[in-house]
Formats: C-alpha cells, structure tokens, sequence
C-alpha cells in the first residue's frame, strides 16, 4: 500500500518535473507555471515599475502539452514578483489567433478536435485567469473554426479580432512581447 502511494506521487510530481529546467523553480504567484531562474540583472528595475505586457498567441500546443507561449506569460509574471515588482503593478493579456485557439477550448470540445487527447494548457490558463492575466479569443478565428463563447474555458472572452483587441490594450499603455 505504500508502495502504491509512494508511486502514485512520483506519476502525479513528474510532469511537474519534466518541465523544470536546470537552474529554474518555482515562481512566487503561480509555483507550477512558468518557472524562473534568478539572474544578477544588470538593468535594475525602476522603483514603483508598473508592468502592462500583451502576448500574441497563434501557435497551438502540441496535445497534451503546455503551450510554451501561455507559460511565458505565467514566468513574466512570476519573474516580475520575484523581483520585487507588486503582483498589481504587472498586468498581463493573452490575445489568441489562428491555430492556438484551440488551447482555449474546454475539454470535452478539446479533446473532440484533437484525436480524443487532453487539453495541456488548460490549467495553466486557469490558474493565470485566478490571478488576474486576461485571456482574449481572436473573434474572426472564433467565426472561421466555428468555435462559440460556450466551447471557451471559463474566463476567456472573445475579442471582435486579434488586430482589435492589441490596438485597444496598446491604447491602455500595454507593450506587445516580442517572443
């Protein structure tokens, strides 16, 4: 019997494992996404530093994997904290196009498009939604792959389109990350 336990814990830690790089851990706001390596950075941050960052997602995950540009957003948040910056003062959208709008859908719609597989980026969306990342769905994606706001996983909206919804969030001071 606890030899089962013991196993079952070693299954349920190594996917958590197998995405930590060397040199890399955990992040003060969200442990398990994103995670961040302390750097001797020789550009300090300014004191009071705000943050408003917009990621461009187009790339769908491989099934069953995590998104690498969803737990981008997830280590710049983390990473901001760490480094002393107030978690309010770092604000962060995900605007979603093309072929990532399938990282956005629940699981059952999910895993109906992709082979019967499971949604990896699920969880890390709904862990960035909790605290407080917003998540956009590309409207015009959303018409041309007959994706409806009821296939979106809890808290994410849809935008009249990507183009829209980056010159809105570009009005309200945010910059768009280059990666």
């Amino acid at each position: 019997m606890l030899r089962a336990a013991a196993l079952s814990l070693m299954l349920l830690a190594a996917p958590a494992l197998a995405q930590t790089r060397e040199g890399f851990g955990p992040g003060p706001v969200l442990p398990d996404v994103g995670p961040i390596a302390p750097v001797d950075s020789e550009l300090p941050l300014p004191k009071g530093a705000k943050f408003k960052i917009a990621f461009d997602v187009s790339a769908k995950a491989t099934p069953g994997a995590l998104s690498r540009q969803i737990e981008t957003a997830g280590r710049t948040l983390n990473m901001h904290v760490a480094a002393g910056v107030p978690k309010e003062n770092v604000q962060i959208v995900v605007v979603v196009h093309g072929p990532g709008a399938m990282d956005l859908l629940k699981p059952d719609v999910y895993a109906a498009r992709n082979d019967g597989k499971a949604n990896g980026s699920m969880d890390a969306i709904r862990k960035l939604i909790g605290a407080g990342v917003e998540f956009y769905l590309c409207g015009q994606t959303a018409m041309g792959q007959k994706i409806t706001k009821a296939d979106l996983l809890p808290g994410v909206k849809m935008s009249l389109s990507a183009i829209t919804a980056h010159a809105v969030y570009q009005q309200r001071g945010y910059t768009l990350n280059p990666f």
